[in-house]
């Protein structure tokens, strides 16, 4: 894709994720079921923080395509290596998470992932957006845009410490109201809770693997950043 074309890409998607954020965050308060918007509000959900990762990622993208634009290559160098890292690690394995394990759950009991009474709250068009869209989107960017992964022990070791933050705030939030944040772990023991959490670590550093997969199907194994001495693209 030319690189022009590409920046506006980029652009949209940040305009879209932007505006999604806006949207989950200004939920009218006196419409939100007390049960579900406890300690934490929406910002204990991963899905809204995927939605703020994505946000972010398509931003650093932007500019990463902006400098490219404009011949900064030694400033874009930079930004694409740090855009490759935010992708590979959290922004495709997270946003394909998001979206399978939410809805095979719906679809086994919404109960246990949004209960009926956020249907009177969020509209069915920003449920999408929020768990059905993220994936195409992130597939999307593997097939406009070679990505370089990093070290692949370098790369787990990332996504295993975002994931146990994540999991540190679950239970954290847990211990000063006595609710989960998901219905679901509500029907595990402690050990079961454990296997539960690791079995869903499992889950995401199979999608990593997948995405590194794609991308090296795609572009191969070689992806060069960008050469200082190119003068075009």
């Amino acid at each position: 894709m030319e690189i022009s074309t590409l920046t506006v890409y980029h652009c949209l998607v940040f305009v879209w994720y932007f505006f999604v954020v806006y949207a989950i965050a200004h939920v009218r308060t006196e419409e939100r079921p007390s049960e579900v918007f406890l300690y934490g509000g929406q910002w204990k959900y991963l899905t809204v923080l995927n939605l703020v990762l994505q946000a972010v990622f398509h931003g650093v993208s932007f500019l990463a395509d902006v400098l490219r634009l404009i011949k900064k290559l030694r400033c874009a160098k930079c930004v694409i290596s740090s855009r490759d890292l935010l992708f590979s690690v959290l922004a495709f394995p997270v946003s394909t998470f998001v979206s399978i394990s939410f809805w095979i759950l719906y679809t086994y009991n919404r109960e246990l992932v949004y209960p009926k009474s956020l249907d009177g709250v969020i509209p069915l068009w920003l449920n999408h957006a929020m768990h059905t869209a993220v994936l195409p989107i992130a597939v999307l960017e593997i097939l406009v845009t070679p990505h370089r992964y990093p070290a692949k022990k370098k790369g787990l070791i990332l996504l295993g410490c975002v994931f146990l933050l994540y999991i540190s705030w679950v239970l954290w939030i847990y211990y000063v109201t006595g609710e989960w944040v998901y219905p679901l772990f509500a029907l595990f023991n402690p050990a079961g809770l454990v296997a539960f959490f690791a079995g869903s670590l499992g889950v995401i550093i199979t999608f990593y693997n997948f995405g590194e997969f794609l991308n090296r199907m795609i572009w191969g194994d070689a992806i060069v950043i960008l050469d200082y001495r190119q003068k075009g693209k």
